[in-house]
């Protein structure tokens, strides 16, 4: 299938900012894109006029247009998985006190579709629409050791072990180790491999094909919460994850 350059150049434009960079000048997304100033301008200005860019008056840098967050809003909708979640997730997050997520697999990393803020565990680093490494994350861990085996195989190829704490898991012969303790005891463990102080738990969602659609997640503060709490927790969690994949279908 044919590519349409300026189509592309256009996406990828929109692909430069991110939390690290929200806003950028023409100068430095032409240097960023190697291309001329004038065919980035042009670009640019059609995307403002659709409302996926905006400017700033003050400073004339761009950033993302709110049409983007529209459209945002209209995919998480469409998502089933997310409107069969919410009640469980929020149900979970009243009983317990402690932040809940639900996330799938995209690529190479997770991507938080929702979200429940616990009173107990606010939890800073997360938000609906942020990606999340996969040996770093409860859930992320979880995702991967239920797909087939070339995936995992072909992503341990590629996949860039990245450092987050002293607890993060390092390289693929120890991270294939703790997917096969996650297949082994149904649940994974983020004991601050991701976030000093803070410790997740993550189950599977199952759909009517009896694959892993999702992972929800219980995220806690160490502080607060010792492993006899967590291991309930779990249970719970357990029982939340099998309620939502009985409304997707799935038969135990």
């Amino acid at each position: 299938m044919p590519i349409i350059q300026a189509v592309e150049r256009a996406l990828l434009i929109l692909d430069l900012f991110d939390e690290r960079t929200p806003e950028l000048k023409i100068t430095e997304i032409s240097a960023r894109m190697g291309l001329h100033k004038s065919t980035v301008h042009s670009l640019v200005k059609t995307l403002q006029g659709r409302g996926y860019m905006e400017q700033d008056v003050d400073t004339g840098k761009y950033r993302l247009g709110l049409r983007l967050i529209e459209k945002g809003q209209q995919l998480l909708q469409s998502m089933d998985i997310r409107q069969v979640a919410k009640t469980s997730l929020e149900q979970y997050t009243q009983s317990t006190g402690q932040t809940t997520h639900l996330v799938i697999l995209d690529g190479d990393e997770g991507v938080y579709i929702d979200k429940v803020e616990g009173d107990l565990a606010p939890i800073r680093y997360s938000r609906v629409g942020r990606r999340v490494m996969l040996h770093t994350s409860s859930v992320g861990k979880l995702l991967c050791a239920y797909q087939p085996e070339n995936w995992i195989e072909g992503l341990l190829e590629r996949y860039d072990f990245v450092r987050l704490t002293e607890k993060t898991i390092i390289g693929a012969a120890a991270f294939r180790r703790e997917l096969e303790l996650v297949r082994l005891r149904g649940y994974s463990i983020d004991d601050e491999e991701n976030e000093i102080g803070v410790r997740c738990a993550a189950v599977p969602v199952f759909d009517h094909h009896g694959l892993v659609s999702a992972a929800i997640s219980v995220s806690t503060l160490r502080s607060r919460v010792d492993d006899q709490q967590l291991e309930r927790l779990i249970v719970e969690l357990n029982q939340a994850a099998a309620g939502i994949s009985q409304k997707l279908g799935h038969r135990a």
